[in-house]
């Protein structure tokens, strides 16, 4: 079925709407949604959503976000937007909200339109999203039958000891003790000029990784840089934290053995955005002191809560993180369309 813009979609007798362009509506006609929205990412998992909302509503004033808003009975209940990046398409967000009509079935019609209208874009040949919101499954059909790729993925969720010390199984972890970094090496703190550093690290350390599959700004140094570009500057990912987040370096070298960067989702919540061991540096253990000195720092600053996603097939870090004493709390999907594998089959 082929829709278009203002057109009615009609699933059931219950269940009517319309499916607008995006840039047609103004930022104070989505915040509504976008206010419900973030109560929903605080109640699941632990995030402050209001600076990634306000960060979309600076760019639907500006009427160049490409994607759809769902309205039924002239009542906006829904919408999905897109950011192009290159031959690139990244799916942002798709949310709408429970009412006489089902938010899933709101939700998949508008990632339908979406797919329809990114698969016929010239240029477009990749299309990647992240949905951390919705449950693992919740849009897998109308995924698979687009053509997609879809891997697991684990939100986990460490509970901080207070200020008197990170803790693990009610016993003290820290950074003497059963690892000690490698003579010569020195961890400190996320400096400004590290951006090149650990650009090249990223792409290094997730050459033939899944990762770098899921998420294809890893497997060069300038799309890594790209990503830590977003990652401290913009508010899009919790607001970065230098002061929890971490270096390893040779001493005398520019370049960066391991890295861990951490942003503030919430006053007392911190989130992993990276983290990466070079390949000639792990099995020394320095993931876990990477993570044990940034939840210390944060646990000082009496935050609460460290947490962090992982790819569900990624069984080594899922266990280091379960050691550590994070606990899956939520699953979600990654999905990629990638036209130059073939995948470019759409089922309705």
């Amino acid at each position: 079925m082929r829709m278009r813009p203002g057109v009615a979609v009609s699933m059931s007798s219950a269940l009517q709407f319309e499916l607008l362009d995006l840039r047609h509506f103004s930022a104070g006609s989505l915040r509504p949604l976008l206010e419900e929205e973030s109560r929903v990412w605080s109640e699941r998992l632990h995030w402050d959503y209001r600076g990634s909302a306000d960060l979309l509503l600076q760019y639907l004033d500006s009427r160049v976000l490409p994607g759809y808003v769902a309205v039924e009975s002239g009542r906006i209940v829904g919408y999905v937007f897109c950011v192009y990046e290159g031959y690139k398409a990244v799916i942002g967000d798709v949310f709408a909200v429970d009412a006489k009509e089902s938010a899933a079935d709101v939700r998949n019609e508008l990632l339908l339109r979406l797919f329809e209208m990114l698969k016929s874009t010239p240029g477009v040949t990749r299309i990647e999203s992240q949905l951390l919101l919705h449950p693992h499954g919740a849009h897998q059909r109308v995924f698979e039958d687009a053509g997609f790729e879809i891997h697991e993925r684990i939100f986990m969720e460490w509970r901080l000891q207070p200020a008197a010390g990170v803790e693990r199984d009610g016993g003290g972890f820290g950074l003497n003790g059963e690892v000690s970094l490698p003579e010569g090496m020195e961890m400190r703190r996320w400096a400004e000029n590290d951006l090149g550093g650990a650009a090249r690290l990223i792409s290094t350390a997730y050459q033939g990784h899944l990762d770098s599959h899921i998420n294809e700004q890893y497997r060069t140094a300038a799309g890594s840089q790209r990503f830590l570009h977003n990652i401290v500057r913009f508010p899009g990912c919790g607001y970065f934290d230098a002061e929890s987040s971490r270096a390893l370096v040779e001493r005398g070298s520019a370049d960066l053995a391991g890295l861990l960067l951490c942003s503030r989702v919430r006053e007392d919540v911190g989130h992993v955005t990276q983290i990466c061991v070079g390949p000639e540096y792990r099995g020394l253990g320095l993931g876990r002191l990477l993570m044990a000195e940034c939840a210390r720092s944060l646990a000082q600053r009496n935050f609460s809560l460290l947490t962090l996603t992982v790819t569900a097939s990624n069984r080594k870090a899922v266990s280091l993180y379960e050691w550590l004493g994070f606990r899956g709390t939520h699953r979600f999907d990654a999905m990629v369309w990638d036209k130059s594998e073939g995948r470019q089959t759409m089922r309705r």
